[in-house]
C-alpha cells in the first residue's frame, strides 16, 4: 500500500509536531482543502498508519502508529536512495564536462551563478590541472572557460559562444 505525496505530507506533519496539530493546521501545510485534508486523515487511520485520540468534547490528538513511522521510513530511504543515485550520475557526468573542457586546451574554469554542484566541479578541476577561478577579475582572460551553473538563466549572446557551457544541460539530458 503506497502512501500518496498528501498522505506522506500529513504523516510527517503530524509525525514532526508530535504535540497537538489541527485539522485546519493540517489543510493548510498540504494545500488542501479541510474536507479533503478529512478525508485523508480517515484514510491514514484505516490503513493503520495514524491512531486518533480524543483529548476532550472539542479536540482529537492525532498520533503516527509505528506502520506509519515505518511508511516514513520507507519514502525516506527511497528518496536517499535516489538522491546517492543522482549524486554519482552528476559526478560522471561533470567529470566528463570538465575532461574535455581541459583536452580543449582551456587553463582554468569559472562557475558562473550560485551552484548547488560547485565542489564537484572544483574538484575536477584540480584532478584535471584546471585552475578553479573565483576571483572576477580573472574572468575575460584567455584560455578560461566558462561554466554556467544550473541557476543561472542564460542569455542569448552567450549561447554558441566558444568556451561556454552549461550545467543545465546536465539536467535535462
Amino acid at each position: 500500500m503506497e502512501a500518496t505525496e498528501q498522505e506522506l505530507k500529513i504523516l510527517e506533519s503530524i509525525y514532526k509536531n508530535q504535540e497537538q496539530v489541527h485539522q485546519r493546521d493540517l489543510a493548510r501545510i498540504v494545500g488542501l482543502s479541510l474536507g479533503m485534508t478529512n478525508a485523508i486523515l480517515k484514510r491514514l487511520v484505516k490503513k493503520g498508519w495514524l491512531k486518533i485520540r480524543k483529548v476532550n468534547n472539542r479536540n482529537i490528538q492525532y498520533i503516527v502508529s509505528p506502520r506509519g513511522v515505518e511508511e516514513i521510513s520507507r519514502r525516506s530511504y527511497r528518496y536517499f536512495k535516489r538522491t546517492i543515485k543522482n549524486v554519482v550520475y552528476y559526478k560522471e557526468a561533470i567529470s566528463e564536462l570538465v575532461r574535455g573542457i581541459k583536452k580543449r586546451g582551456y587553463k582554468g574554469v569559472v562557475l558562473v551563478g550560485q551552484s548547488d554542484l560547485d565542489f564537484i566541479v572544483e574538484h575536477f578541476c584540480g584532478k584535471y590541472g584546471l585552475r578553479w577561478i573565483t576571483d572576477e577579475a580573472e574572468e575575460g582572460k584567455e584560455g578560461v572557460f566558462y561554466l554556467y551553473s544550473e541557476n543561472y538563466l542564460p542569455d542569448d549572446d552567450i549561447e554558441g559562444r566558444e568556451g561556454v557551457d552549461f550545467l543545465q544541460r546536465l539536467f535535462v539530458e
